[in-house]
Formats: structure tokens, sequence, C-alpha cells
């Protein structure tokens, strides 16, 4: 890498056009990984369609009970799914589909390109990032169409979507690239994948108000960043007194932030220990 840097100096000084670095081919790559994701309408349709029919679905049925003074159920599940969707569009996609890319021989082919390996990483991130925050504008939309659910009138609560989104999403994406290297092969990525997820759904709020949820299925929940992800959106969307309905009857935004921080540097160690290139086959 550092020969590459001091021939592309060197380019540079004799009147060539120097190399782009990785930043830039990172951004490149991005673009490449957005539109990838865009023109696969089965992919499309799961991840930006699902939550917001599951919201309505269980709205619906539930959206009208009231959860605490001025809190509706519906108002409950819009916050909750957009924690979920967050962790739909990082965890679950990354992990599935690179799954996928590593069996066709697409990570092999890329990593025997000059490309920086950090690049298809970064191009991983962007469409992550752009994905999360159309899914979480998407999921916004329905709770206020159909559910009442406000946006916050104050800096404080915007700083604190703004934390527990970049946070929320830096974490499951790591965790997804990490648990990439658990399928075997890409038919068993989606089983694998999206069944501890399903649950992890139900546990952690999401699916259900989190007050319903066993003591002991709240503490397995408590481990994992999905509740305390969900937990801080609550925090974001609804009143104050909301609070009352947590199990330690406030938002604790210290310990969301220190847990989805834990998960972030785990992320990282599981990735460096556990991503391969190549199949195992």
């Amino acid at each position: 890498m550092t020969q590459s840097i001091k021939l592309a100096g060197a380019r540079t000084r004799t009147g060539e056009a120097a190399l782009p670095g990785a930043w830039q081919l990172g951004m490149a790559r991005g673009g490449v990984e957005v539109k990838t994701f865009f023109r696969d309408k089965m992919a499309v349709a799961f991840i930006f369609g699902l939550p917001p029919i599951l919201l309505v679905l269980l709205g619906s049925i539930f959206g009208s009970q009231a959860a605490a003074q001025g809190v509706t159920v519906g108002q409950l599940f819009t916050a909750g799914m957009i924690a979920g969707g967050i962790m739909s569009t990082s965890f679950q996609y990354l992990a599935i589909a690179i799954a996928t890319e590593r069996e066709n021989g697409m990570l092999k082919r890329l990593s025997g390109t000059p490309m920086p390996r950090t690049a298809y990483f970064a191009g991983k991130v962007v469409q992550v990032m752009v994905c999360t925050v159309a899914e979480t504008v998407l999921l916004m939309a329905v709770g206020m169409l159909f559910y009442h659910l406000h946006l916050p009138t104050s800096p404080g609560r915007w700083w604190t979507f703004a934390w527990v989104f970049v946070l929320g999403s830096a974490a499951c994406a790591l965790l997804g690239i990490a648990a990439s290297s658990v399928p075997r092969s890409s038919a068993s990525a989606m089983p694998v994948i999206t069944l501890p997820f399903t649950v992890l759904q139900f546990i952690s709020g999401v699916y259900v108000p989190f007050t319903v949820v066993p003591g002991w299925m709240r503490a397995v929940a408590s481990l994992f960043p999905l509740k305390w992800m969900a937990q801080g959106m609550r925090s974001v969307f609804l009143p104050e007194q909301a609070a009352a309905l947590e199990p330690a009857g406030s938002w604790e935004h210290g310990l969301t932030a220190l847990v989805l921080a834990v998960w972030i540097a785990a992320g990282l160690v599981l990735c460096a220990k556990t991503f391969r290139w190549q199949s195992r086959s």
C-alpha cells in the first residue's frame, strides 16, 4: 500500500494523473452498490415493503389501544418498527447479500483487483446509509399518516435521533458483515440470518409492546443492540410520560449509547476475525 501511494505521488510530479484514493473508490463503489440494490426488485420489495406492511397490520389490530396517557400502541409500534427497519436494512440485508457475493465468486474477484479492500466495505456503508434513511422516512410517514406520530420539535430530540440512528446503523452493519460468514451457502443465508433476527424483533419490543414481553426474554433482548435502538427511538417520538413504560422507568440514554458503542467495537473485532473473501468450498 505504501509503495502504491509513493508511485501515485511520483506520477503526479511527472505530470500524470494521480490514482484515485480509497475514499474516492469507496464512494464510487457505494454508487455501484446502491444501483445494484435498487435493480433487485425482490430485495427492494422485501426490505422496504415488509416493515410498513407489518406496521399497518399490527397498528390496525392494536393501534388504537392506549399504552399510556397520550400514547397509543400504534405510536409504540411505529417507534419500534423504525429501529427494526434500520436493523433490517443493515444487519439482515448485508449478511445475506455478502454471503451470496461470496458464494458466486464476486468477493474473490474483487479481492484480486487493484481496488483497496476498504473501498468494498465503504461502498457497503454508503448503500446501508442510503437504504436506512429511505426506510426510516417511509416508516415515519406511515406513522404520521395512520397513527398520529409526531415529529420531534426540540433540537435535543433530533440530536438523540441522530446518534441512535448512526450508532445503531453502524453496529448492525458491522454485525451483518460478521454474520455473513456464518451461512455455508447463499441458499441457507436467508433462514440462518432471518430466523434469529425475527425472534430478536419480537423480544425487543418491535412487534409487541416491550412491557408484555416476559422478564427473561427482556433480559436476553437487553444483550443485543435492537432493544436499545427501539428504546432510543421511543424516546425521540413519544412524549416524556411514555418513559414510565420502560422497565427502568426512564429512557436510559447513557446506557443506550454505551451498549451501542460496545457493539460497534465488538462488530469490528468479529469482522476482523471472521470475514472471508472466499467460500469455504
